[in-house]
């Protein structure tokens, strides 16, 4: 068994070095740039130690081992291939499956008999079988399920998490035929140290998938809600979700943005799809709008507080911290502390960003912003401070350091003790 990996991401390379301790992996990616520095022993995501990479990939001079590559023609001597490419969606929050496609027409090209195609990008139940199985016939010239055969095994990476890393996490696992999806239930089995689920089909596998997400974003849709009630009441949202929360029964989602390439994402391919089917998805959708509707929030009332504090809003100084869509993470895909940012600046706001774990480069090819590099670079006062994403290193922050005398601090994600913010979600 020889083993490609199409997508080198926060998911690809945790699974293509895992493997590489038992199998040859050829590992594929289209970012030049990203092969050099995995060559090196660089993952910029940070979810795999450069020690680790460096001995999946000197183990590739023997039956193990990891070989990375932006060379399709190298593909062609593996017989098993794993997709794991992005699904985002469009400006118009409609799914973008190209990457997908792409790939697909990629795999179609080197695909020979008896080979077999797993799919872990996330898609709307049905798509492996009815989008992604005729490119590959189309470009390989070969018969589904007679010639070449595919499997669907969703990806669970928590990106940023060190303690549920990818042989950590249960894998669920299917296949186009009976005997084909046991063949890929014991390839993930042979790595996957919490065991696997094999589906009874790959749509049963793909819709697991997709409500695992879309679950989680109605549940943090409705503390939010909660949140923005409760603020008309004059109640920290907080206290109340800790006094909720000693019921055995009450489920621990807490108020916040809600970005990042999963739960920001994955409910508009279902949506989509159930759209397509003639049926409105009201309660996905809802959830799914207030969730976007955050970013927004928190700008305004903001905005609200400088004004009660008599602060001039005309070009005053606001500091952002965070851009990352998570916590301890320097995923930046799809933040929506990018929304708070946007909103401040329509009320002629001057906004600073910092963010430790984020890369200036990266942040200013996805959206045109300067990060400040250091605090040590900070050299006005803020008249706001909004802490978007909780990271560690902000609770090491004298935050008073950086603020006007007259000033207010926004604490999203409730990091702070309830006395040193002027208001948290």
């Amino acid at each position: 068994m020889k083993i490609a990996i199409i997508g080198l991401g926060y998911v690809g390379l945790p699974l293509a070095v895992e493997f590489a301790k038992k199998y040859q992996v050829i590992g594929f990616d289209i970012n030049k740039k990203r092969i050099e520095e995995l060559n090196k022993y660089i993952d910029n995501t940070l979810e795999v130690d450069s020690k680790d990479l460096k001995n999946a990939i000197t183990n590739s001079q023997k039956d193990v081992g990891l070989i990375v590559t932006n060379e399709v023609e190298k593909l062609k001597s593996a017989n098993f291939y794993i997709v794991t490419v992005p699904t985002p969606i469009d400006s118009n929050k409609k799914p973008n499956m190209q990457p997908l496609f792409m790939a697909s027409k990629m795999v179609g090209k080197v695909l020979k008999k008896d080979d077999i195609v797993v799919y872990e990008s996330t898609v709307y139940p049905g798509a492996t079988e009815e989008e992604c199985v005729p490119i590959l016939e189309k470009e390989s010239n070969l018969k589904f399920n007679k010639d070449f055969y595919v499997g669907y095994s969703p990806e669970r990476i928590n990106p940023g998490d060190k303690e549920r890393t990818v042989t950590k996490i249960l894998k669920v696992t299917s296949g186009s035929t009976p005997e084909i999806a046991d063949v890929i239930n014991d390839i993930y089995a042979s790595i996957i140290k919490a065991g696997t689920h094999k589906a009874p089909s790959i749509k049963v596998a793909e819709a697991a998938k997709v409500i695992e997400n879309a679950q989680r974003d109605i549940n943090i849709a409705f503390v939010n809600e909660l949140s923005k009630i409760f603020q008309l009441m004059d109640i920290d949202t907080q206290e109340v979700l800790e006094a909720a929360g000693t019921k055995w029964n009450f489920l621990p989602f807490k108020p916040g943005l809600v970005g990042g390439h999963c739960i920001g994402i994955d409910p508009y391919y279902l949506a989509q799809k159930a759209i397509s089917l003639g049926y409105n998805p009201e309660i996905i959708l809802s959830g799914r709008k207030l969730n976007d509707s955050m970013g927004s929030f928190v700008a305004v009332e903001t905005i609200k507080m400088m004004i009660k504090k008599n602060i001039s809003i005309n070009q005053a100084n606001i500091l952002v911290l965070g851009i990352a869509f998570k916590e301890n993470c320097p995923d930046i895909r799809n933040s929506r502390a990018i929304d708070i940012i946007n909103e401040l600046q329509s009320y002629n706001v001057t906004v600073d960003v910092y963010d430790p774990w984020a890369t200036v480069s990266a942040v200013k090819h996805e959206y045109n912003i300067d990060l400040i590099s250091s605090l040590k670079d900070i050299t006005k006062k803020y008249q706001g401070i909004i802490i978007a994403v909780a990271h560690n290193e902000f609770k090491e922050i004298n935050l008073q350091n950086y603020l006007d005398d007259t000033h207010i601090i926004f604490d999203v994600k409730a990091m702070l003790p309830k006395e040193q913010s002027d208001m948290r979600l």
